[in-house]
């Protein structure tokens, strides 16, 4: 059985102008588990997942992190467990050079000089930046800024990372640098939960998929499951990759061939 990591039991979410987003949701992730949480805009993702974090307290319920009710511990606690990488990269960009962008966190955690050369040189050789350490983060594409965000994440050596749309503007290249990425930090034992509108990256990387819809879990199941959910997707306004639907439509053309039918 899968070790929970966080364990969310009826959370409600309602935002000071009274706004509900999330409605009674529950759920565990799993230490290792490789997670897209995915539902139209509006539909509570991105609030449960600041909830996951403790960038939002729940108005009802709890959420605990290695069991501990994130209410009663400060933020910067349970980011030391659960990294969140914003949507736009220039939401977390601001420093001169790649190199204090990385050790912004570590050196606010109060740690040693010696423990944030550690962990700086080991986020820019992950995130493959060492060589750029001196530049600007501003001279570069989203490609690279978004490494740079991961990196700076990474440099934390959280469990858990939360991605919130991990490829959002990017040529195939840059998306294919990143998505290796993420991909390697999960087979190295990290838990990856990517918030995404990009059906193919679900059905390439992801290997659970929770669908939200109106601050509910609408379905929370192994990602080749949920594809093969029509009437839930649907529902839920999410539309398969096209290989999916391919798949599904010569799975359609065998059948007929067969004789569309089983034994009498």
């Amino acid at each position: 059985m899968v070790t929970p990591i966080i364990e969310v039991e009826d959370v409600w979410y309602e935002y000071p102008n009274g706004v509900t987003a999330l409605r009674g949701v529950s759920l565990g992730i799993g230490r290792g588990e490789y997670i897209a949480l995915v539902g139209m805009n509006g539909s509570g993702k991105t609030t449960l997942a600041k909830n996951l974090n403790g960038l939002l307290r729940p108005t009802k319920g709890s959420v605990r992190v290695k069991g501990i009710d994130t209410r009663s511990v400060r933020s910067e606690n349970i980011a030391r467990v659960v990294g969140y990488v914003f949507q736009n990269p220039d939401h977390m960009l601001f420093a001169t050079t790649i190199e204090k962008e990385v050790e912004f966190g570590p050196r606010n955690l109060g740690l040693s000089e010696d423990e944030i050369r550690r962990r700086v040189n080991n986020a820019l050789e992950a995130t493959g930046l060492s060589k750029l350490r001196n530049e600007s983060p501003l001279f570069f594409g989203k490609g690279i800024r978004r490494m740079i965000t991961l990196a700076a994440v990474l440099s934390m050596e959280p469990e858990v990372m939360i991605i919130d749309e991990p490829t959002t503007g990017m040529d195939c290249r840059a998306r294919g640098m990143v998505m290796s990425l993420i991909d390697r930090l999960n087979v190295d034992g990290m838990t990856v939960i990517i918030i995404t509108h990009d059906m193919r990256i679900v059905a390439d990387h992801a290997r659970r998929c929770i669908v939200m819809l109106d601050g509910r879990v609408l379905v929370d199941g192994v990602t080749d499951d949920v594809f093969e959910m029509d009437a839930v997707l649907r529902n839920a306004g999410l539309r398969p990759p096209q290989r999916i639907v391919f798949s599904k439509w010569l799975r359609s053309q065998a059948h007929l061939e067969d004789g569309g039918s089983g034994p009498m």
